[in-house]
């Protein structure tokens, strides 16, 4: 029988994908295993993937495919993540050296998958299509030390067209409360000074336990009870589970950070339909509005899919129209690519690669010229940093800003963990330049 004394874990895609590496992690640690950087030495390589995109897909195959061609004594591979749920059995016939896949919901499985595998030398595969709360969230194996992912709620039944979320994540399933509570005072009491709530869609916390009593919001407000903890943030959120409960316990708790991922999508009513995103222009636009007056100092970040199928020059123009007038701070912005196994997947895909670019870096265009213009209007402004880690081989400390700014700014290593008061003296690219009170601003290369 082969013998595991060492993994590698290969990471892809969102940060759930990153909590459950952490998770499978812890599992593989207690079973005796250390992790390694070194994939050419690693005894289990792990790939947890991501099948949102098509590009995510094919470099998985592609890694893996050169991987198993170039390593002289071939380690035992397994593919986890939303690719395994997509493609399950099929992936032993495109890939035939792995041996294991692992859904999404199944990675608690995963040692007893690694004992099955190393008994029989047979292909092995678990793929459920429903998640129990069963993860060991308390063992994850986490690299940061001062900020982590905090699994909340699992899957999505918003069934988007474009996404293929809900058939790889399943249903929404909550978490106990008191589960979550537990790991952030476990986390506080480590020493972590921030964490992020995850979901698929976190507004819809609690909704599938009516007898818990517990909403989202009123989570938030569990959770900033906990003495210690410094920060909160949450993603992803979906316009339509928003609630004024939630935009006043942003206003109200001083934890939770006034960043709020809003993704609109589009701009147009009939792409928005034919997404099946369950909301009208308008209806979306009264929620920014509300939270914006709600929580004044609010900073928004969004989604947009520009290149949707049948999507017009008009329609485009109108998602153009209101990304400006919202003054989002942060934009993730994609042309679409048709995905197997999704409803837009029967359409044609009618919009020409050359057209799908050009409207992509108009709105790149147009989001770096707002985030340029809110760099500069906070020149002299005095933020709150979290700060993380000295950038390697520097003299500057980094951190974020509550709303998620990227700061470097000179200072002791003492600082590290801890949140400073800076003054904003400058920027470069995406990065605000600082100093702490009494000393002189970075001086710019």
């Amino acid at each position: 029988m082969r013998e595991l004394k060492t993994f590698f874990v290969k990471t892809y895609g969102c940060q759930m994908n990153e909590l459950d590496t952490e998770i499978m992690a812890g599992s593989l640690k207690k079973r005796g295993l250390l992790r390694t950087d070194d994939e050419e030495t690693a005894d289990l390589m792990i790939f947890n993937t991501c099948s949102i995109r098509d590009l995510a897909e094919r470099k998985v195959m592609g890694k893996i495919g050169k991987m198993t061609k170039s390593t002289k004594n071939r380690p035992m591979i397994g593919v986890t993540g939303c690719m395994a749920m997509a493609k399950k059995e099929t992936l032993f016939k495109k890939l035939p050296y792995i041996d294991f896949v692992i859904g999404t919901n199944n990675i608690m499985d995963l040692n007893q998958v690694l004992d099955q595998t190393l008994a029989t030398s047979r292909p092995v595969i678990r793929t459920d299509d429903r998640f129990e709360e069963n993860l060991d969230y308390l063992s994850a194996e986490r690299d940061d030390k001062i900020k982590a992912y905090v699994s909340i709620i699992r899957g999505c039944d918003k069934y988007c067209t474009y996404c293929v979320v809900p058939y790889t994540r399943g249903q929404e399933v909550s978490r106990s409360p008191e589960s979550i509570i537990e790991e952030c005072q476990k986390l506080v009491d480590q020493g972590y000074k921030e964490i992020t709530l995850l979901g698929q869609n976190v507004n819809s916390y609690g909704k599938d336990k009516p007898e818990w009593q517990t909403l989202f919001h009123d989570l938030l407000y569990k959770l900033d009870a906990i003495k210690g903890l410094e920060r909160i943030r949450f993603m992803t959120s979906h316009p339509v589970d928003i609630t004024f409960e939630l935009m006043t316990a942003i206003r109200d708790l001083k934890s939770v950070c006034e960043f709020v991922h809003f993704p609109m999508q589009a701009g147009s009513d009939r792409i928005l339909k034919k997404m099946h995103r369950i909301y009208t222009i308008d209806q979306y636009l009264e929620k920014v509005d509300l939270l914006k007056k709600t929580v004044p100092n609010v900073s928004l970040g969004t989604d947009i899919i520009v290149g949707f199928p049948s999507e017009t020059d008009e329609e485009f123009q109108m998602t153009y129209d209101h990304y400006k007038n919202i003054g989002y701070s942060v934009g993730f912005i994609f042309s679409y690519s048709p995905r197997k196994g999704t409803p837009a997947f029967r359409w044609k895909d009618d919009i020409s690669e050359e057209v799908k670019n050009e409207r992509l870096h108009k709105l790149l265009d147009l989001q770096a010229e707002l985030a340029n213009q809110e760099r500069h209007n906070m020149l002299g402004q005095v933020v709150e940093v979290l700060v993380e880690k000295r950038i390697k081989d520097e003299k500057f400390l980094k951190g974020r800003t509550r709303c998620w700014k990227n700061v470097h700014f000179e200072g002791p290593d003492a600082l590290i963990g801890t949140l400073q008061k800076v003054t904003v003296t400058g920027f470069s690219h995406q990065t605000l330049h600082a100093k702490l009170q009494g000393l002189e601003p970075l001086k710019l290369i």
